[in-house]
């Protein structure tokens, strides 16, 4: 495997940015490390981080290198700070970076595939809403999304969690409900569309303080008939936790043979 670090200009924010990559590479050499590649361009899982941590945590709190090694499958990590992976009401453009500009930039700077079957999203916490909201919104470009843990019912969660820093991403946070932040409003286009649906993975400690808002967007999904591959098992808010169920989410990608 290549693990690179990257640091570009971003227009969508106007400013530097950041991001890891790990790139599929055939050696033999590497002492305790079964690594592989493809041929051609690799199929790509974005890999995104949660509200207090950054585009290293992956690497830094899990053994993400050395799981993905033998699948041929690159990681893209960027950084987007606390952004929720949105337009921020007060701040910058962070879902346009991370659903338009990111993907160009990476696959100009890594031979990475830009068919639908090749891309998949996964993440952590907000990670996890990113990525759902990404598979939700852009279905047409992921053919799987995963949330570990993920802040999923955002009305609520605002409620719950008024403050100047959610009124600067999201704005009017009693006119969020209903509109393109909602996972639920979005899973329910989504249904009743004529759009590709992704594969979708959800997973909750039941002990997280995020376990009953994850029920409910599990539920809702259930009742408008949106596929959902759900798991639940003891567990908190914790790497211990998403360092296994990435795992997890690893083996369940519809990765080709």
């Amino acid at each position: 495997m290549a693990l690179m670090q990257c640091q570009f200009f971003s227009e969508a924010l106007g400013l530097s940015c950041s991001m890891y990559a790990i790139i599929p590479q055939p050696t033999k050499g590497q002492i305790g490390l079964a690594s592989s590649a493809r041929g051609g361009k690799h199929p790509t899982l974005f890999l995104l981080h949660g509200m207090s941590d950054d585009h290293t945590i992956w690497l830094r709190r899990t053994s993400i290198e050395r799981y993905v090694a033998s699948l041929g499958l690159a990681v893209v990590m960027p950084a987007v700070h606390r952004s929720f992976y949105t337009d921020m009401a007060h701040g910058g453009k962070y879902w346009t970076f991370i659903s338009e500009e990111l993907p160009e930039l990476a696959r100009s700077f890594f031979p990475l595939s830009d068919r639908r079957e090749d891309n998949f999203v996964a993440g952590l916490s907000m990670g996890g809403y990113g990525a759902f909201k990404l598979a939700l919104t852009c279905p047409e470009k992921f053919a799987a999304a995963a949330s570990l843990s993920g802040a999923l019912d955002m009305a609520e969660h605002v409620k719950r969690r008024d403050s100047q820093e959610m009124r600067n991403i999201f704005g009017d946070l009693s006119a969020l409900a209903g509109g393109s932040h909602d996972l639920f409003a979005l899973a329910s286009q989504l249904s009743a569309s004529d759009k590709p649906r992704p594969m979708m993975y959800q997973c909750c400690g039941t002990e997280d303080f995020l376990y009953e808002d994850n029920v409910r967007f599990r539920d809702h999904c259930r009742t408008i008939g949106l596929e959902l591959t759900y798991e639940e098992e003891a567990g908190s808010h914790e790497w211990g936790y998403w360092d296994a169920k990435i795992q997890s989410v690893l083996k369940w990608l519809p990765l080709a043979p």
